[in-house]
């Protein structure tokens, strides 16, 4: 009896070397790599939960240096936020943080640095396009009409429609460009929701151009073109 459960005991040993020999090195290859995959995403897990506390202790620090309006401590952070964490988006609301310090400090040269920065290198289409709506009213602060424009004839998210026709009619009409303003207005105007309060002040830049919005809806097509 022992003799006979020696000998299975045996065959099974050898059946298991067999199998070992011909599927051991793809098992332990296959091993390898799955333990591989699994390191390599828990470090990755690890670096990107590093990467997130490292951008919102910098963040924190611009908030910091904001509210104490310590421009130089202001100017390091974000400089150090864009080098390392500025495909974040704490870099996009860095950059408009800064950005509206330097605007109520009346830098606007170094407003003008940050907005061109979220809006280029934003991670973030909404952030994006605020950067660029700010970067205008920037430019129409020191009378660069023209570059105010340019900066409102990028691609905008849907949502912002309105908003960019109505900052074009600003520009519209600072430039003495009357029909081409109200053709903006009119698409702000139809753009925004009756309940928006923005779509109101709307309708005092037609009226103060002797135009009645409501009176006109069935041009707004034909303007769209323009």
């Amino acid at each position: 009896m022992a003799t006979h459960l020696d000998l299975e005991e045996q065959e099974q040993l050898d059946q298991l070397k067999h199998f070992w020999a011909t599927w051991g090195t793809l098992i332990s290859s296959l091993l390898t790599i799955v333990l591989l995959g699994l390191a390599g995403w828990n470090g990755y897990q690890f670096w990107q939960a590093r990467q997130a506390t490292q951008a919102s202790a910098l963040f924190d620090a611009i908030e910091t240096a904001a509210r104490g309006k310590d421009g130089q401590r202001l100017e390091q952070a974000f400089s150090d936020m864009r080098a390392k964490h500025g495909g974040t988006t704490q870099a996009s609301q860095a950059g408009l943080l800064v950005a509206k310090m330097q605007e109520e400090a009346g830098k606007l040269d170094l407003a003008k640095e940050a907005l061109n920065w979220v809006a280029s290198s934003g991670s973030d289409a909404g952030y994006k396009a605020i950067a660029r709506l700010r970067l205008s009213s920037v430019l129409i602060a020191q009378g660069d009409y023209d570059q105010a424009l340019e900066q409102l004839n990028f691609e905008f998210p849907p949502e912002f429609g309105a908003t960019v026709a109505d900052r074009k009619g600003d520009v519209f009409s600072l430039l003495g460009k009357r029909e081409e303003a109200i053709a903006q207005y009119k698409l702000a105007y139809k753009g925004f929701e009756p309940s928006v309060e923005y779509r109101r002040l709307v309708e005092i830049k037609l009226n103060a151009m002797g135009v009645r919005p409501e009176e006109n809806t069935s041009d707004l097509a034909k303007d769209a073109g323009k």
